[in-house]
């Protein structure tokens, strides 16, 4: 038999398309446990790369004929030589390139509508790590919110459609994840824009992202409107686009809500979690298309691989807005909260500019599930 290497676009094409897929992981239990690759049809099997140094007879009863399998291990050495000893046995078997440091790393840009007078707006949907990242391009301009690390893939994304990025947000401080906003900047000679009230520390330059702000992007001038929502941060800002869609940044999810303690700040900055849920959000219209800056789970994703929700739907299914006494609503988002994410605090130092990893360990700093939501 021939072992096969996959690549992760190959395997984010599994799960945005619902098909079926078998998985053989092969790191430790407790890694398996706190992360793993998720699709809709998708089966698993943990057996630790150790267990099978002797050989992988024991478990070809547990593994499907008539599905594909799929070996993964956190660097891709253990899984491939797993796959080997598969075909070995006669079964057929792939294993992910660059194993779970490349599904973290991957990005799946998706078209989420076409925008009034020929423009359109993507939404890159980072599988691996839950998070979303934004372009809207109208008549040859390009616009760019809460872009990941991986700078490349916007530019290269931006050119390919013929646009040139003039705007990067950032719709606060992040700490889950490493932002890419300021280099994308820096490489095309776009304008950058942080919160000032998240950047009081930072060591470059920026453009104040204020309450009202209001830029076009192209000359059918789609608005990109700023709305100051703290919450997550004292600085969260979301975006009004085309009068159609609300970037809600990491305030708003589909299924949950923002945390506020990623800064040690949780019982100072709950009141504003809760005026912007229940009062600034509330005043807006219910027809707005929610787009989040993270998901949390597989089933959040749509039809077409889209996370997206109109508000008005959210206000009535989402726990997080139905809390009605405040008492109850500061112990849900202050008590009981998941881990925080890995090396949430030097994330943001990285973000602050203040300390430059090389690539290497910006790819360990951001390894693990997405961890930005009240659970």
């Amino acid at each position: 038999m021939t072992v096969q290497k996959w690549t992760a676009a190959k395997v984010a094409r599994k799960v945005i398309d619902n098909e079926e897929l078998f998985i053989l992981d092969v790191r430790n239990e407790d890694a398996f446990q706190d992360w793993k690759i998720e699709g809709h049809k998708f089966e698993y099997l943990n057996v630790p790369y150790f267990e099978l140094l002797d050989g992988v007879e024991e478990i070809l009863p547990q593994l499907p004929t008539d599905k594909e399998v799929l070996v993964v291990c956190a660097k891709e050495g253990s899984s491939v030589m797993v796959a080997e000893m598969l075909a070995e046995e006669g079964r057929e078997a792939a294993y992910l390139e660059g194993g779970m440091g490349s599904w973290s790393s991957y990005l799946e840009p998706v078209k989420v509508a076409n925008l009034d007078n020929g423009g359109e707006l993507y939404q890159f949907v980072r599988l691996g790590k839950g998070c979303l990242s934004y372009m809207v391009i109208s008549e040859g301009e390009a616009a760019i919110v809460d872009a990941v690390r991986f700078t490349d893939d916007f530019i290269n994304f931006a050119k390919d459609k013929g646009a040139k990025i003039k705007h990067v947000f950032d719709t606060h401080l992040h700490a889950d994840h490493i932002s890419g906003g300021r280099h994308i900047a820096a490489e095309t000679g776009a304008t950058y824009y942080l919160p000032p009230k998240d950047a009081t520390e930072v060591v470059f330059d920026y453009t104040a992202l204020t309450d009202g702000l209001n830029v076009k992007v192209g000359a059918s001038k789609i608005d990109v409107s700023a709305l100051y929502t703290p919450g997550h941060t004292i600085g969260s800002t979301s975006f009004i686009i085309d009068d159609q869609f609300l970037l809600t940044g990491d305030i708003l999810f589909i299924d949950s809500i923002g945390r506020p303690d990623l800064a040690g700040l949780a019982e100072d900055w709950v009141g504003d979690l809760r005026e912007t849920l229940y009062s600034r959000y509330r005043e807006l219209a219910e027809e707005l298309v929610v787009l989040p800056a993270h998901f949390m789970i597989i089933d959040e994703l749509n039809e077409n691989g889209t996370v997206a929700r109109r508000l008005g739907e959210l206000f009535k299914e989402n726990h997080g807005l139905n809390i009605e006494d405040e008492e109850e609503f500061r112990r849900t988002v202050t008590d009981n909260l998941p881990p925080q994410p890995n090396s949430h605090e030097r994330i943001r130092q990285v973000n602050m500019g203040k300390i430059i990893p090389d690539n290497d360990e910006q790819t360990e700093m951001e390894i693990g599930p997405n961890r930005c939501a009240v659970r």
